[in-house]
């Protein structure tokens, strides 16, 4: 999939288990893509949780998730990590989104975003409601993040279209 991974072609579909904080209550089950076809969707590869620049922008979509969800989108954080490293991590910081565990970095492999020696490389990938690939941006060095903004308008430039 990592080689036809281009704007305009469809996203395989992959299932992940994961969890969100829902009024104090770390929520788990399985996220599959497919479910959620009808909506758009963010896709945040993360290296890893409690590392300070993963914090810096799972924090900053989360507190600013409202700019995803006026739009019918979500946003799913994907890390290595495994769910009981997510749920203290989402505890910790007050993360709004669901958070999902590619332990054996078969999602990340198939979106060609793993790395060796780093696990996987900082990712954000932009899937429009039909399923296809709408836009992405895998960043070379992990010291920086696509802002919300930079995502806001992804989508809105999906509602315009």
């Amino acid at each position: 999939m990592a080689a036809s991974l281009e704007p305009g072609r469809p996203v395989a579909d992959f299932t992940l288990p994961g969890g969100v904080l829902v009024d104090g209550e770390f929520v788990r089950r399985d996220y599959t893509l497919s479910e959620h076809r009808g909506h758009p969707l963010v896709l945040a590869f993360y290296p890893g949780d409690e590392t300070a620049v993963c914090t810096k922008q799972l924090c900053s979509y989360s507190s600013g998730l409202e700019s995803f969800t006026d739009v019918g989108a979500q946003v799913w954080g994907i890390s290595p990590q495994g769910v009981d490293s997510h749920e203290s991590f989402a505890r910790a910081h007050g993360l709004r989104m669901p958070l999902l565990a590619d332990a054996d970095r078969a999602v990340s492999k198939a979106f060609g975003v793993a790395a060796p020696g780093i696990g996987l490389r900082r990712a954000v990938f932009v899937i429009a409601a039909d399923g296809t690939l709408h836009w992405k941006h895998v960043a070379l060095f992990g010291a920086t993040f696509q802002s919300k903004e930079t995502l806001a308008r992804q989508l809105a430039a999906l509602q315009d279209a």
